[in-house]
Parts: structure tokens; C-alpha cells; sequence
């Protein structure tokens, strides 16, 4: 399993760039759902798959889904989107 800095790292690598204030964001948002490094490296990675961006008010309203649904893995948060309906993978 990836940190949240790891992952922005491979993301980056992969050609996504992200500004300091998205960074801050990004660990805004973990901090303030208290979220796991897995649960917040999901929920942007399914913030960049529905929105194409980084789309700061899906991310955080994503975040606050799976933690209140006590979603606690990847899997498990793919199965909640889809059943949910919040985007088709």
C-alpha cells in the first residue's frame, strides 16, 4: 500500500500534475474525514476517473461517503461507487 505522498508521487509521474493548493487539499480532506492513505489514494484516484480533474468538492464529498459507509478498502469502495451508482467502471 502507497502513502498519499506516494501516490500524488506516481501520479505525477504518470503525467498528472497537482498544485501545492490541491496538494493541501488532498491532505485537508484525509485529515478532516480521517481517512486512511488507502481510502483517500481511492477517492482521488475515482475523483480523476469521473471527473477527468481533480475536482476538490467530488473528492471531498466522495471521502465523506466512504468514511460514513465505514468503507475501509479498495475493493470495497469500487463496489460502493457502482452500486451507488456514482460512476460506472
Amino acid at each position: 500500500m502507497r502513502t498519499v505522498e506516494e501516490y500524488l508521487l506516481h501520479l505525477e509521474g504518470k503525467g498528472f500534475l497537482f498544485g501545492e493548493d490541491t496538494v493541501g487539499f488532498i491532505y485537508f480532506g484525509k485529515r478532516f474525514t480521517e481517512a486512511s492513505d488507502e481510502i483517500t489514494n481511492t477517492a482521488i484516484e475515482l475523483t480523476l476517473k469521473a471527473q477527468r480533474t481533480f475536482d476538490g468538492s467530488f473528492y471531498i464529498s466522495l471521502l465523506e461517503m466512504l468514511v460514513a459507509n465505514q468503507i475501509e478498502s479498495r475493493k470495497q469502495a469500487i463496489q460502493f461507487v457502482k452500486d451507488q451508482q456514482i460512476l460506472a467502471i
